[in-house]
């Protein structure tokens, strides 16, 4: 009997990709089938998701794989905090706002004034960001929202194409604690929050845990690709639930970086950690499979060299690939900024925001896009120093290397920088992280795999990881030293500067 094959579908924030995965002799053999872009969609002032595009384009992969192979079933990871609203019929009430969109200004800052931060960050454990669904559901419902007054259903982005793909409504776990509407301790939405925001709890839906199977590919649609009863998967629908559960570990001691547009560094846990530190340090809580959390930090990631390569486009065509080798081109630390600066959000010209944050803090100009390209990966860097040191701090849990998973961990530079400032040895791979994660998780639904310790026994047997000892230890103490003093003295006393 031949091995069955799986289709996972991961879709980020710049692109998308169907990747099909076989099970065999304990090994996973992995092929993309599909790529596809992605982006926000500018419209009137907004940023949103292309919603329908998008299934166009899972749809296309689904073809490609019909074409080439039958199926056990496939499943759906992206982003997390977007979601979609639909009326009393089923219908979408428009394309979902993207997260970048400025409609949440204010809407974070507004909302602490009718509960405390410290009493949200009590029930939800979530860390504070001005894009998380409770304050995109405070702006909407500030700004009087006719969508969101004729909504009878709330889908999280991944939900919201199982609902168009079969028809079912359900809340998957690990996105669903993305939200800051979900409290990890009594297991359920948080009565508060929707009462305070005066929106019924009544959007929400059943939530489900990864492993289980929303329903069956619509019979139209599975019938033109001759395939029948072609089950889909909810797994860790969080794309970076699904990375972390690909995480190549055998032991205990180990943080995670998933590394791509977003860099999520943490540490799994088997409880959340959710207490007065953990509040000030501004940590994570995001659900995970078999009950387990990730206790992380959200970090802007590759988005800051995505933008910069954009904005050089136009006169320069610049590879990823070649934008690592001027790395290597320039001096070392030419300039240090913090990556989660709000200019750094959406910037219409990255360069620009990057010259406008030195003037600020009184530092040289960069001069080059090498020095761009070694500045930013530095400062990423020196950022994982920190959320290191601050891990330590929140949990006992000894932390002796660090895995990087995600696109970034084919970044070389990035990864033996990141070895460098935090003096840790770094694990990088496997790239396909979230895909793979996402292909266990459905193997493991259909009975293949038996537990999350099982899986990562077959990623470590099946992919190649590199590894990054630390060098020049004391060049990059004394580097982080200097960073914190420019850079991290603005974040604690609340003065980012602004224009």
């Amino acid at each position: 009997m031949p091995s069955p094959s799986f289709l996972a579908f991961d879709l980020g924030a710049a692109s998308g990709r169907a990747i099909l995965g076989r099970l065999e002799s304990n090994q996973l053999h992995i092929k993309e089938l599909y790529r596809f872009a992605n982006g926000m969609l500018p419209v009137r002032d907004h940023l949103h998701w292309d919603i329908f595009r998008l299934l166009e384009e899972i749809k296309k992969g689904l073809a490609i794989c019909a074409g080439e192979t039958k199926i056990a079933s496939f499943a759906i990871d992206t982003w997390g905090v977007d979601f979609g609203l639909l009326d009393q019929n089923g219908t979408i009430l428009g394309m979902p706002y993207a997260y970048r969109d400025p409609h949440t200004l204010g809407a974070m800052e507004e909302f602490f004034k009718l509960i405390p931060r410290e009493k949200i960050y009590n029930s939800t454990g979530i860390q504070f960001l001005p894009f998380n669904s409770l304050f995109q559901l405070h702006a909407m419902k500030r700004d009087k929202s006719s969508s969101l007054e004729a909504a009878n259903d709330l889908l999280f982005m991944p939900d919201l194409f199982h609902y168009f793909l079969t028809g079912e409504k359900k809340n998957e776990f690990t996105i669903a604690t993305t939200s800051q509407l979900y409290n990890p301790r009594k297991m359920k939405w948080e009565d508060e929050l929707f009462d305070t925001l005066g929106v019924s709890k009544s959007l929400m839906q059943e939530i489900v845990q990864p492993g289980f199977i929303i329903g069956k590919l619509d019979k139209k649609f599975a019938h033109q690709l001759g395939w029948k009863d072609v089950p889909v998967v909810a797994v860790a629908c969080h794309d970076t639930g699904s990375a972390v559960a690909s995480v190549p570990a055998h032991s205990q001691d180990w943080a995670f970086i998933s590394s791509g547009t977003w860099s999520l560094m943490g540490i799994e846990t088997e409880n959340p950690i959710i207490d007065d530190l953990a509040l000030r340090l501004n940590f994570t809580n995001e659900g995970g499979v078999e009950g387990t959390f990730r206790v992380l930090k959200n970090i802007t990631g590759l988005w800051l060299l995505q933008k910069c390569r954009e904005a050089w486009e136009p006169e320069k065509k610049i590879s990823f690939e070649q934008m690592t080798a001027m790395a290597q081109e320039s001096k070392s630390f030419p300039f240090f900024i913090d990556p989660d600066w709000e200019g750094f959000l959406n910037p219409a010209d990255m360069p620009k925001a990057i010259r406008r944050y030195c003037n600020l803090t009184k530092q040289k100009i960069p001069q080059s896009p090498a020095e761009y390209v070694r500045g930013i990966c530095e400062s990423l860097a020196l950022k994982y120093r920190v959320v290191l040191d601050e891990m330590k701090q929140i949990s006992s849990k000894p932390i002796r290397r660090i895995h990087v998973i995600g696109g970034g961990s084919k970044n070389q530079v990035l990864c033996q920088f990141t070895a460098n400032a935090t003096g840790l040895p770094i694990f990088a791979g496997p790239a396909e992280a979230t895909a793979i994660g996402n292909i266990m998780m459905q193997s493991k639904a259909h009975g293949c795999i038996q537990s999350l310790v099982q899986m990562r026994e077959v990623i470590r047997d099946s992919f190649d990881v590199e590894v990054y000892e630390p060098l020049q230890v004391n060049e990059w103490r004394k580097a982080s030293g200097l960073f914190q003093k420019i850079i991290l003295r603005e974040a604690t006393n609340g003065k980012y500067p602004k224009d």
